[in-house]
């Protein structure tokens, strides 16, 4: 059987549609739908459904990517280790949360680095993104806030963090002592807000679960970056959401004032993903490892 029909079907397969495997692998989608039509000609067996957003893989097309995926994975690695050898150094490939990856993740694989693991990153814009290209054979782990779907791709959960309303003293001032404890997120309509994106992913989360209601203002900054957030925010530009453990130092310089501690804060679980078999693999183990054992402190 060819290998590359093979790796185009487990592309198709953690991809979930001929398109994106397309994009993923360089190909025509013409050439993508072929290949596979050409693996079920020589099985006999349909490997995908074909439906109108995508393809969902048919129990064969499970078993087959199960069984077939791991040994691809496999002589990925083993082609990258010959490249490796000549260097005497390992690469990891992650990908993650900018904010995360540079505050977390990095500092906790500097001991690996050290003992001949090179570590290259990729900064994908979304969760799925960098699922996305776990999956394609891109990145060897990924740190998303999302969990997969599927069993090519397996998650494990690494840590909460928790998210903290904060403005500047002067806003803070503004509102007076007791104030949003008693009128709610009525009062902070009259603040500005400065977020990440214009659906205002972290605002719109704390509103639900402090609040039980939506946030009424627009925001006026928007910085796809959660430093970017933290420093708008500390100079004055508004309210933001911000994950504990990014504004902690502002906190407790008093650049920054938590407007609320609620009983309950907000939480959201990071988690690091690693294709089907690929911890077999020594260097993407004892970074793992490192990972998790890292979390424990975070």
């Amino acid at each position: 059987m060819d290998l590359a029909l093979l790796r185009t079907f487990v592309t198709v397969h953690r991809a979930g549609s001929f398109t994106r495997a397309a994009a993923l692998l360089g190909l025509s989608q013409p050439a993508v739908t072929s290949q596979i039509r050409t693996l079920e000609r020589q099985l006999g067996r349909p490997l995908f459904l074909r439906q109108a957003r995508g393809v969902t893989p048919t129990t064969i097309g499970d078993e087959l990517a199960h069984r077939a995926a791991p040994h691809l994975d496999a002589l990925v690695e083993i082609t990258e280790s010959g490249l490796d050898e000549q260097t005497g150094i390992r690469t990891l490939h992650l990908a993650g949360p900018p904010e995360f990856v540079s505050l977390r993740a990095l500092p906790a694989l500097t001991g690996l680095v050290s003992q001949g693991l090179a570590v290259r990153i990729t900064l994908p814009g979304t969760a799925e993104e960098a699922l996305d290209g776990l999956a394609a054979g891109h990145h060897d782990l990924a740190v998303a806030t999302a969990r997969p779907r599927g069993g090519l791709l397996t998650a494990t959960p690494l840590c909460d963090e928790e998210h903290v309303l904060v403005a500047a003293p002067r806003w803070a001032a503004r509102l007076g002592p007791g104030t949003l404890l008693g009128e709610g997120a009525v009062v902070l309509e009259q603040l500005p807000v400065v977020e990440v994106h214009e659906s205002l992913p972290f605002v719109a989360r704390y509103w639900a679960t402090v609040f039980e209601s939506r946030p009424a203002a627009a925001a006026t900054v928007i910085v796809p970056d959660l430093r970017a957030v933290l420093e708008s925010a500390a100079a004055g530009a508004g309210l933001a959401v911000l994950p504990r453990y990014l504004c902690h130092d502002a906190l407790e310089r008093g650049r920054l004032v938590a407007l609320l501690d609620p009983a309950v804060p907000p939480l959201r679980t990071y988690f690091l993903v690693v294709r089907a078999g690929t911890l077999a693999l020594p260097h993407i183990a004892r970074a793992h490892e490192t990972l998790l054992r890292a979390s424990a402190g975070w």
